[in-house]
């Protein structure tokens, strides 16, 4: 694999622990800010929505930039709004933030999910998105739950201060990773857009809508289950953060290596598993020990299911070479936005509401697979 999707993962790294620190985080900020928690919560589907909405945008304006101008240019812009978010003190202001951040992280991967395909084999992109994806699952391991640690002992704000200073070496990967930028030619962007006409496309995108959602879902609230519904101590947290990323980077890594030759088997396999896992979850959080289990297993499966609907997007729309990775970066993201929003709906009837949410995203996720599967090619 080239190495230069390796320094691209250091800028995922950074923009993934941005992403997902908000779980370890809603209570702090909404105690902070003087807001609900299901308020807080939001903040993520404000981001969410950003990337959903942003992708296909950002990716139409600088689809005939340079490569690494466009993405030194999202790394920049994405460290400016962590900067204002640190230093606000009005909600309305940090969800801005969080949209303006969205957009420059909604550039930045749906270009580099091109890139990382152009680099390798045609038959090779799941690999190479494996390893891409694998700094959003190393943040989860270690930049969320640091990030969540630092809230504990220093102020949400912290957290933020932190990314800014994590941007400095993802810009410095991407100037390494692409020393001689060139655009190349490109077929004219309607042509690209109508390739969302394709049936096995768009389910496909639906698909990994409802995937991401269920993951969401649970993973925007999951410390108040920790420390609510299992009656764990606030510093088991950053534990739970830290196995949802093991277990998600176990599952990039096999998905990986399946989903290029295979994606049948994972999606098979995977979806029933990971719909019994959130129906386990959902009777078995009060248990400390199943609860930690199962976040682990839940990470895994959620994780190998998205990388290997990221892989069919870019197969499916391989007539759209510079528009691709935004496709499956803006249906990846409506899953984010609309998964938090549909369980911060749920949190009156207590903690799980967000778990058996998950669970009811992913069995209208197998039906739509069962339509996928119907699909004529």
């Amino acid at each position: 694999m080239p190495f230069s999707l390796y320094l691209l993962a250091v800028a995922v790294f950074a923009m993934g622990t941005s992403e997902f620190m908000l779980a370890g985080l809603v209570p702090d900020i909404a105690n902070g800010l003087g807001v609900p928690i299901g308020t807080a919560g939001l903040l993520t589907s404000a981001f969410a929505v950003g990337m959903a909405a942003g992708a296909p945008l950002t990716a139409a304006l600088a689809r005939r930039w340079p490569t690494r101008a466009s993405l030194l240019g999202f790394v920049l812009v994405f460290a400016a709004a962590h900067l204002a978010g640190a230093v606000t003190t009005s909600f309305a202001a940090l969800l801005a933030t969080r949209v303006v951040a969205a957009l420059a992280n909604a550039g930045f991967l749906a270009a580099a999910l091109t890139a990382a395909a152009a680099l390798v084999a045609p038959d090779r992109k799941g690999r190479a998105l494996s390893i891409l994806l694998a700094g959003t699952t190393v943040a989860t391991i270690a930049g969320v739950p640091g990030g969540a640690v630092l809230g504990a002992l220093l102020g949400w704000r912290a957290a933020f201060w932190a990314i800014v200073i994590l941007c400095l070496p993802a810009a410095f990967g991407v100037v390494k990773g692409f020393p001689a930028p060139a655009t190349g030619a490109a077929p004219a962007l309607q042509a690209e857009i109508r390739q969302l006409a394709k049936p096995r496309l768009a389910l496909t995108m639906v698909l990994g809508a409802l995937v991401n959602a269920a993951t969401f879902a649970t993973f925007t609230f999951l410390a108040p289950i920790v420390t609510g519904t299992a009656g764990l101590a606030e510093p088991w947290v950053p534990v739970a953060l830290v196995l949802f990323g093991l277990g998600s980077f176990a599952g990039v890594t096999v998905a990986g290596r399946l989903s290029d030759r295979r994606p049948g088997l994972v999606l098979a396999a995977g979806g029933p598993l990971l719909l019994l896992g959130w129906l386990a979850l959902a009777g078995l959080a009060a248990a400390p020990i199943a609860l930690l289990i199962l976040v682990f297993v839940q990470g895994a499966l959620s994780f190998a299911l998205g990388s290997t609907l990221i892989a069919r997007v870019l197969y499916e729309s391989a007539g759209a070479p510079t528009m691709g990775g935004s496709y499956a970066t803006a249906a990846l993201n409506v899953g984010a936005a609309g998964g938090p929003a549909i369980a911060a709906a749920t949190l009156g009837s207590g903690d799980l509401g967000p778990v058996w949410t998950s669970g009811v995203l992913v069995a209208v996720a197998l039906l739509v697979a069962v339509v996928l599967q119907r699909t004529a090619p």
